[in-house]
């Protein structure tokens, strides 16, 4: 529990935090941040994703440059997934482990290739991790990699970061940039300026842009200064691109099961239970962090995993609700809401490995009534 004496620490504002106030939004703390949550409401923004486009306030989330010679084997020491499976302008998911296995933080790691630098040209790498963990993150990532020569810095400084998601993304990104973006692929990354926009009137105005996000829609993210970003912003809106918050980024993600760090895992949880084993490539001859732990569970199996679930009632299941089986609480939801997509109730939750089949009955207590479900296959809904 927090000391009462002690005051708490202002919250931080993106540099779009009073354009969002003046489209509507509506504010609420996130992660020492202050954030929108909504803004013409979750299912409005949420449908405007799945069938149109929107966009998102994604500043407040950490990115961070690695650069040196051989920076991808120094940060594979700390991953289980292998990073040579990337090049130059690819990127990749993984998670950030402890010596016991379990998992830090998630990220998406961007191969930048060798880069022209103060010092010469060295191998260049792009992090994007989450707010809540950015802090320590950066601590960790230094003390582990400094020793080797690699150079740890913060890349967005006061500059904005966008998620700009839906099956109309990559026609508006297009006209923004003069660029053709059908050849650029899931996870893949480009420089580009935004000659057709109104951040492009800002001299040297330039965007990182990833094809990432976290809907289950094509789309992408965008890195630029705060001015460029500003514009870019009020340019989008004013196009009819629906500006989203917190609530619909949070349905979105979880109708395509994607984890969010600290309910769905953490470091107590590994990759394996956490059902990211694909992650997991212990074929690859590199030592990292963990790997002993994940050897032992890949040999003997884990005691719980994640599972996606479907409840049959109109009732939703929240974080921490009990799982139960045959009257007896087996497990814990970990993520839950009501699909405005499937028009259903959906969780993720941990529960015991022989419960995990598609097909188990369970039921989750949900105030004070035992309400039924069923384990499903993940993702609940998959892009057409």
């Amino acid at each position: 529990m927090a000391d009462p004496s002690v005051p708490a620490a202002p919250l931080r504002h993106t540099p779009l935090a009073d354009a969002c106030r003046g489209a509507g939004g509506r504010m609420v703390p996130f992660a020492g941040w202050e954030m929108a949550v909504q803004f013409s409401g979750l299912v409005a923004e949420h449908q405007a994703v799945r069938q149109h486009c929107g966009v998102f306030d994604i500043s407040h989330m950490g990115v961070l440059t690695l650069r040196g010679d051989g920076v991808k084997d120094a940060l594979q020491a700390l991953v289980p997934s292998d990073l040579h499976r990337i090049g130059p302008g690819e990127a990749c998911y993984t998670v950030l482990l402890n010596a016991a296995g379990g998992i830090r933080d998630d990220l998406i790691v961007y191969d930048c290739g060798r880069q022209p630098g103060p010092e010469g040209d060295a191998d260049v790498l792009v992090l994007v991790i989450n707010a809540a963990c950015a802090e320590a993150d950066t601590t960790w990532l230094r003390s582990q990699l400094e020793p080797h020569g690699i150079v740890v810095a913060d890349r967005k400084g006061e500059g904005v970061l966008l998620a700009l998601q839906g099956p109309e993304a990559e026609a508006r990104l297009a006209a923004l940039s003069g660029a053709d973006l059908t050849g650029l692929p899931r996870f893949g990354h480009r420089t580009l300026p935004l000659a057709g926009s109104a951040a492009g009137a800002a001299r040297g105005a330039m965007a990182f842009v990833g094809r990432t996000g976290y809907t289950g829609e094509d789309g992408f993210e965008l890195l630029l200064a705060a001015g460029p970003g500003q514009a870019l912003w009020q340019q989008l809106l004013a196009e009819g691109v629906t500006p989203c918050g917190l609530g619909a980024r949070d349905t979105l993600r979880l109708e395509a099961a994607m984890h969010l760090y600290g309910n769905d895992m953490d470091a107590t949880t590994s990759p394996l239970e956490a059902s990211l084993g694909w992650l997991v490539h212990l074929e690859m001859p590199a030592a990292f962090i963990g790997r002993d732990v994940l050897e032992r569970q890949t040999a003997t199996g884990v005691s719980r995993r994640l599972v996606g679930l479907k409840l049959q009632g109109r009732a939703i299941a929240r974080h921490g609700y009990p799982v139960l089986r045959d009257g007896q609480v087996v497990g814990e939801v970990t993520s839950g809401t009501w699909s405005p997509t499937l028009a259903e109730a959906i969780a993720l939750a941990y529960v015991p490995a022989d419960a995990a089949r598609p097909g188990t009955a369970l039921t989750v207590e949900i105030r004070g009534r035992q309400e039924p479900a069923v384990v499903v296959r993940r993702p609940f809904y998959r892009r057409p």
